[in-house]
């Protein structure tokens, strides 16, 4: 089943080259008790379908928490110097091959690199519905 397109969110030429650049980037979850839990990641934006992706696996942290509140609310957020860029929204995790292969083709471009690929791996699609920028 392919992600659907979220019409409603647009960003500017500047806010989508940025997303496009090789920068730390940090992605934050609730853990079961609410409290926040963040980690470094590489992600990917797909500015046409309003998804960001995280290449991971079920098991690790990150994915237990979505797996635990289904459609809860996550971010990532990009900085390099002072200039940042989180997106928020809701998150899935899918183990379905077809998604987690878009995935790993998503990443492998802009990585120039495929992702490490361990037993269990699994995709984390953020449908974005809030961007915030400094």
């Amino acid at each position: 089943m392919a992600p659907t397109r979220t019409p409603a969110l647009r960003l500017s030429a500047e806010a989508e080259a940025f997303l496009a650049e090789n920068h730390l980037c940090t992605f934050t979850t609730l853990r079961p008790d609410g409290s926040p839990h963040t980690a470094p990641v590489r992600f990917t934006w797909d500015g046409d379908a309003g998804l960001a992706r995280v290449m991971t696996t079920a098991t690790r942290r990150k994915a237990r928490n979505l797996l635990a509140n289904p459609g809860g609310r996550v971010s990532v957020c990009q900085m390099a110097g002072w200039q940042w860029l989180t997106l928020e929204g809701t998150a899935t995790v899918s183990t379905d091959p077809f998604r987690v292969a878009e995935g790993v083709r998503r990443y492998t471009r802009r990585y120039r690199s495929a992702p490490p690929q361990p037993p269990g791996l699994a995709v984390v699609e953020i449908r974005v519905d809030r961007v915030l920028g400094g």
